[in-house]
């Protein structure tokens, strides 16, 4: 093969195709609706794997642990509208027993009553089935895994996508977090400087955060009437949950280990966790069968380091990511920026809709 025809062989041009950069909710559903309207497209993703910050593991006993997004609020309304309409279940976060409570590291674990609050809930299956049932409802040649995006050019009446092939289409669609796609992706012309400027100072929700699942054959803590709940000022657990299935028939805990404790290697970090555990909970607690943990900073298609300190959802759900650019050749469909529920699921859920209603109207396909 020569040089020319190599360089024609990675290369695809769709007529009147959407490019959606990103197979996380927002960009697998925008996809989902796009398909129901009979608009072609195409979603490149970085990842060997779907979900973006929605990442749910399977242990030993095929228990299902979330390692990233988990719950969600009655509040969250397009989100819970979103399962229904899939026909997926959730159910209601297990509080019931004692909760404990560390408020110094002088001091063990105190059991504490905490005020009636709104239920909590979870996806059943694990978030991932969320994502999973949104992918089965596509073609899988319009899903393209492991296509990390360098450089989007915009032409007079089409986008060139240059990732580990060139694509070319009339609309691009970007469904990664903005601070991802202004410090990684090239852009030809170049992104309007109030764009860029908040687009670099936008957090990108869980970025720093790692989270720790453990699972058992046995739900020990709620044989002894503890709700499998621990709130630290200490750590390095800060919080951690009761994370069994919804039939309760197969059981974990799982929660957040402050980020500071990133610095420790792998193991120093697990032994730190486990004796937090044993010391709350008792020796029981070292009776687990998987360790599961994800440290979000490490996860180059998540974590882009800041020019300067952000605080948790600055700019999330800033009106400029509404608009359009370069002739609508560029739409923005992400949970950060939503203008409802900016940062988590419910946001991206919002955000595909109206992107989805965006592109249909400009297009003029109606139902």
């Amino acid at each position: 093969m020569t040089k020319v025809e190599k360089i024609k062989s990675q290369f695809h041009y769709f007529y009147n195709m959407n490019i959606i950069i990103g197979a996380g909710l927002s960009g697998l559903l925008t996809a989902y609706r796009l398909k129901k309207e009979g608009i072609p497209f195409k979603i490149l993703e970085a990842r060997t794997r779907l979900g973006g910050r929605i990442k749910t593991v399977y242990g030993t006993d095929n228990t299902p642990v979330e390692m990233g997004a988990t719950w969600f609020g009655t509040q969250h309304k397009y989100l819970i509208a979103l399962l229904e309409e899939l026909g997926i279940n959730y159910f209601e976060q297990y509080m019931d027993g004692t909760v404990f409570f560390q408020p110094f590291s002088t001091s063990p674990a105190e059991s504490i009553q905490i005020p009636n609050q709104p239920p909590s809930y979870r996806i059943s299956g694990g978030t991932s089935n969320l994502i999973n049932t949104l992918y089965q409802k596509l073609d899988k040649d319009d899903v393209l895994l492991d296509q990390p995006v360098k450089e989007i050019k915009f032409h007079q009446n089409r986008v060139q996508v240059i990732a580990k092939e060139v694509f070319e289409g009339n609309r691009v669609i970007l469904s990664i977090p903005p601070k991802l796609w202004v410090k990684k992706i090239l852009f030809e012309p170049q992104l309007p400087n109030d764009l860029m400027n908040i687009a670099t100072q936008t957090h990108t929700w869980m970025e720093e955060s790692i989270k720790i699942a453990l699972t058992y054959d046995q739900p020990f803590w709620e044989h002894e009437n503890l709700s499998g709940t621990l709130f630290s000022n200490t750590g390095p657990i800060t919080e951690l949950y009761d994370h069994s299935n919804q039939e309760r028939s197969k059981y974990a805990l799982c929660g957040f280990v402050n980020s500071s404790f990133e610095s420790l290697d792998y193991a120093e970090r697990r032994a730190k966790v486990i004796n937090q555990i044993k010391n709350v909970f008792g020796v029981k607690a070292e009776d687990f069968m998987d360790y599961e943990e994800c440290i979000w900073s490490n996860e180059e298609n998540t974590f882009e380091k800041s020019d300067n300190s952000l605080f948790p959802h600055q700019n999330n759900g800033h009106p400029i990511f509404n608009k359009s650019f370069f002739d609508n050749k560029l739409l923005i469909s992400s949970s950060e920026s939503a203008s409802e529920s900016p940062g988590y699921m419910d946001g991206a859920v919002y955000s595909a809709n109206i992107t989805a209603k965006k592109i249909t109207t400009a297009i003029g396909y109606h139902k």
